[in-house]
């Protein structure tokens, strides 16, 4: 080889090298968090035999448009999601005292979470869509009652949003927005 190409690659070699330093010692730094350790994994709340909380839960009369209340005792626990599922599953059962249930017989309750900011995410079944009656004023009455029953019963809920299995959906039926939380309105409640 001549003098010309091993300058040539010994100049290269250093290039390299020069640059090499450069990415390795200019570059940002990515700092490396330690691990945290897993979540405890969720236990059942403890519940104690025979203890039991009373909610009011909003059904539909044949005489109005508004919704009725009704007592009923659930098992007390320690978690309020819990209790909150509860609450649903008695909404979804209907009334033990003659009022309308606005839920179709078929839907379920799949989860119920809750934020820290007081949004209870509820999810029904596709039978509450399916099944539903027609009309605004029972869209109404199934969203309010839903509502009413939780924020009315739960200081820690202040809002509840609606999906169905597991995904946000337009409407019910065609006529009210659900793709925002709703306030509870104790006006529709009759007194």
């Amino acid at each position: 080889m001549d003098r010309k190409k091993i300058a040539t690659l010994g100049f290269l070699f250093v290039v390299l090298v020069v640059l090499a330093v450069i990415f390795f010692k200019s570059g940002i730094k990515e700092k490396i968090l330690p691990t945290l350790p897993a979540p405890p994994p969720e236990v059942e709340p403890l519940t104690q035999p025979g203890l039991t909380r009373t909610v009011v839960l909003f059904f539909l009369s044949e005489e109005d448009t508004f919704l009725h209340p009704e007592e009923r005792e659930i098992p007390a626990t320690q978690s309020v999601v819990r209790e909150a599922k509860q609450t649903v599953e008695e909404l979804i059962k209907g009334s033990k005292k003659g009022y309308i249930s606005p839920f179709p017989p078929e839907a379920k309750l799949r989860e119920l979470y809750i934020t820290p900011q007081g949004v209870a995410y509820v999810d029904f079944t596709k039978e509450i869509v399916e099944k539903h009656l027609s009309g605004s004023s029972a869209e109404i009455s199934t969203i309010f009652s839903v509502v009413n029953s939780l924020a009315y019963n739960f200081d820690s809920i202040n809002k509840v949003f609606i999906l169905i299995e597991g995904r946000e959906r337009e409407t019910l039926g065609g006529h009210i927005n659900l793709s925002r939380p709703f306030l509870p309105l104790y006006d529709l409640i009759a007194k």
